[in-house]
């Protein structure tokens, strides 16, 4: 899995750009790696799941409870560039409108709110 820090004058966002299946197998470890990030290196996450072709109920839950925990800390957390084949659960699902999900990672990056002090 893939990780960035994107870093300026305002706060920090990380992006985690998971590959494969984000399923049953997958799941729990992207679950607490997400934990995390949220929790030792940045209140803003954004996940990138353009090399995610599959995902299943246990991957919705995982970026549920991501959600969540950015939530809990006034956090932000964006999904973008969803993979086609992954597409459909999320629109079938309907957490498409339960997630802020954005075309690309530059787009999700442009609307992180800013950490002010």
């Amino acid at each position: 899995m893939e990780q960035k820090t994107y870093t300026t004058q305002d706060g920090t966002t990380i992006v985690l750009a998971p590959t494969g299946r984000l399923d049953i197998t997958t799941a729990w470890q992207f679950r607490l790696k997400l934990q995390e990030c949220i929790s030792k290196l940045s209140r803003h996450v954004v996940v990138n799941l353009g090399e995610v072709n599959f995902i299943d109920s246990s991957g919705l839950t995982s970026l549920v409870a991501g959600m969540r925990d950015a939530e809990k800390v006034k956090g932000s957390f964006r999904i973008c560039n969803v993979h086609p084949d992954a597409k459909l659960v999320f629109e079938v699902t309907m957490m498409d409108s339960v997630f802020e999900i954005f075309d690309t990672e530059d787009d999700a990056l442009e609307g992180v709110p800013r950490v002010t002090s």
